[in-house]
């Protein structure tokens, strides 16, 4: 029997190049990076035989590969279409998959706060939606769109009439911008708030340290040993962090961290230090405003708009706070909680950036008109009439 002969390879330039492509490619799926180098290797004149021994495959592998290659070149090494078993679930019964999927349960009369993917299957049956289904199909039509319909986010609409303008006031200085003018090098933004009620939680048992394999480990039961407030200002120009812990909020403990700030350089001579904060009580309304100026001259209290915390950037802070220090939580009292605090802010400063702020007066203008099409949507779907 006449011994075969190998089919001849020559690459052009441009396709040695995909090849080694998606022969080094890391990403690259298996088969396709296989079929690659087989093909790369019979560029090289090497016999099937030889090719099949270095890639550890079966001398007909290299062989179909190689031939494919001869015949359709790159398109060659494709698979080939195969038939497939026939889809069981139609394309109308997968719209209404996603058309009940995208429901609320309690709009349809169904008892539930989200959908999961077996209560879909469920009320797709019981309405005679589709023939058969299962949880598992359900999950794959979903994926293919996608859709999540167990998976929820929170937001509340702006209820402050004024919002727009607040919080452009806002971003314009973190921006280093005021009234239209640029801040000079001896005008200072502060960002100022507090984080109240850390608790200090006493573990029954000592937490044990992390070993090879093993995560560390902490006692659930605790014994509360009291509370305490986290009073914390930012400088957004140089990301550092001022901080007090009294065991409460209020006027008074406000009044003492903004005292400990601009009692130093170089805020005690600035021109100008603006003091952004939210709408506690500690510092709200007008009051406040001359309350901070009588003592304070150069200062200028700034208010973020109702419910809009997250423009105030010394939450990015405490939420480092919360993750680092904070949780889990292992003190024997308050007065070693506020110790680590205050360890934590001074250990935190000797490496402080500021935090690179990315949301502008022109990102707000953007979520504002998509809010406000939210909100037309929702006054019209409240206001359509009940069907009978």
């Amino acid at each position: 029997m006449p011994k075969l002969r190998a089919v001849p390879i020559e690459l052009h330039a441009a396709e040695r190049a995909r090849l080694k492509q998606r022969a080094d490619g890391h990403k690259t799926p298996y088969q396709d990076r296989l079929r690659a180098r087989i093909v790369l290797l019979a560029a090289r004149g090497r016999p099937n035989t030889q090719i099949a021994g270095q890639l550890g495959i079966t001398a007909d592998t290299a062989r179909k590969w190689r031939t494919r290659f001869a015949e359709y070149r790159l398109a060659g090494l494709a698979d080939r279409p195969r038939s497939g078993r026939p889809r069981r679930i139609s394309a109308l019964e997968r719209a209404e998959v996603c058309a009940l999927a995208c429901q609320l349960p309690a709009a349809t009369g169904v008892p539930l706060a989200h959908w999961t993917c077996p209560e879909l299957a469920t009320e797709l049956l019981q309405r005679g939606l589709v023939s058969a289904i299962s949880a598992s199909s359900v999950r794959r039509i979903l994926a293919e769109n996608p859709i999540k319909p167990w998976q929820h986010e929170s937001w509340i609409f702006m209820r402050d009439p004024d919002f727009a303008a607040k919080a452009t006031v806002v971003l314009d200085l973190y921006a280093g911008t005021f009234n239209g003018q640029q801040l000079g090098t001896d005008e200072h933004v502060i960002s100022i708030d507090a984080k109240p009620s850390i608790q200090a939680r006493r573990r029954c048992h000592d937490p044990t340290p992390p070993q090879p394999g093993k995560a560390m480990r902490v006692e659930h039961e605790y014994q509360r040993a009291g509370a305490l407030a986290l009073l914390a200002g930012l400088d957004i120009r140089t990301g550092q962090v001022f901080g007090s812990c009294p065991t409460t909020t209020g006027i008074d403990p406000f009044m003492a961290l903004v005292d400990q700030i601009l009692s130093q350089q170089p805020y005690q001579n600035a021109k100008r230090v603006f003091v952004v904060v939210d709408n506690g009580s500690d510092h709200r309304g007008k009051a406040a405003i001359r309350r901070l100026a009588r003592k304070h001259p150069n200062a200028v209290l700034v208010h973020t708009p109702v419910h809009a915390s997250w423009l105030n950037q010394i939450e990015i802070f405490f939420s480092i706070i919360q993750k680092k220090v904070v949780s889990p939580n292992d003190f024997t009292d308050t007065v070693e909680l506020a110790q680590t605090l205050l360890a934590f802010i001074d250990r935190y400063n000797k490496t402080a950036r500021p935090f690179n702020w990315k949301f502008t007066a022109a990102d707000l203008t953007e979520l504002l008109a998509r809010t406000q099409t939210h909100q037309t949507a929702s006054q019209e779907s409240i206001n359509e009439p009940k069907a009978a």
